[in-house]
């Protein structure tokens, strides 16, 4: 796939594509022959989950190590020789986006309770307005 075509696919900016290539965090699998970026469906999954990080607020450099550590679980060899230290980055990771989660339900239930509110004050008034 062309960058537009994984921009789109993605809901990332074609900017941010190459921003995150120029990075080091998800480098095209191949290049055309007239020098375009191409990307596979894996290199979409890794933009995916860079896209998920930072929504998160997962900084670059976070992002990026995460990446090399899910990259370390899928190489077995790696990973057998670094397994413990895998684990406590993934436990670290893990407990960040547990902390980033619950902030985000309790917005949520913040909102969704500030809607509510505005809605039924609306609505008293509106009414009371029409009498």
């Amino acid at each position: 796939m062309q960058i537009g075509q994984v921009a789109a696919r993605t809901e990332l900016s074609i900017r941010t594509v190459r921003h995150y290539d120029e990075a080091g965090l998800v480098i095209p699998s191949v290049r055309s022959a007239g020098g375009f970026r191409l990307y596979t469906d894996a290199d979409v999954d890794r933009l995916m989950l860079a896209r998920k990080m930072k929504s998160l607020g997962f900084t670059l450099s976070e992002m990026k190590d995460l990446l090399a550590v899910l990259d370390a679980v899928d190489d077995t060899k790696t990973c057998a020789a670094h397994g413990e230290m895998v684990e406590q980055r993934l436990r670290v990771y893990r407990a960040k986006i547990d902390e980033n989660a619950a902030r985000l339900r309790s917005q949520l239930a913040d909102a969704e309770e500030l809607a509510g509110w505005l809605s039924r004050r609306a609505e008293v008034n509106l009414h009371a307005g029409r009498s």
